[in-house]
C-alpha cells in the first residue's frame, strides 16, 4: 500500500547527492578516476530506484490502493499497518536495490581495473 514510498524517498536523497557530486566533479573538487565517474554510478542507483518505485506506484494505482482524495493511500486508514508495511517491504526493497547497485559498482570497478592493467601491460 505504501511500500513504494521508501524507495522513492531514497531516490529523492540520491538525486540530490548525485547533483552535488556531479557539480564537484565538474569543478574539479573530487578526485578524478580512471573508470566511470561516481556521479554516473549514482545515476544508475537513481534510475533503479525511480523506476522501481514508479512501477510499484502504478501497480498500487491499478489495484485501487491510491485514491485521488485524502488519505490518498488506502493503507493510511490504518497507520500502524501502513508503517509496518513500509518498515518491512519498503525498507527491504530499497535495501535490495542498493545492494544490487553496490554489486554493479564493484563489478565495474574490477572490470575497469582489469582493463587498465591490461592496457598498461600492452604498452610496456
Amino acid at each position: 500500500m505504501a511500500c513504494f514510498t521508501v524507495p522513492a524517498a531514497e531516490a529523492i536523497v540520491t538525486t540530490i547527492v548525485t547533483k552535488k557530486v556531479k557539480k564537484n566533479e565538474q569543478e574539479g573538487k573530487s578526485k578524478p578516476s580512471l573508470g566511470i565517474r561516481f556521479s554516473e554510478k549514482l545515476g544508475w542507483l537513481n534510475k533503479m530506484l525511480w523506476g522501481g518505485s514508479g512501477l510499484l506506484a502504478f501497480e498500487h494505482l491499478w489495484h485501487g490502493e491510491i485514491t485521488p482524495f485524502p488519505p490518498f493511500l488506502t493503507g493510511a486508514e490504518n497507520p500502524s499497518e501502513m508503517f509496518a508495511e513500509m518498515a518491512t517491504n519498503g525498507v527491504g526493497m530499497a535495501a535490495l536495490v542498493t545492494v544490487v547497485w553496490a554489486g554493479m559498482v564493484a563489478v565495474t570497478g574490477k572490470l575497469s581495473k582489469r582493463s587498465t592493467d591490461d592496457t598498461a601491460e600492452a604498452t610496456s
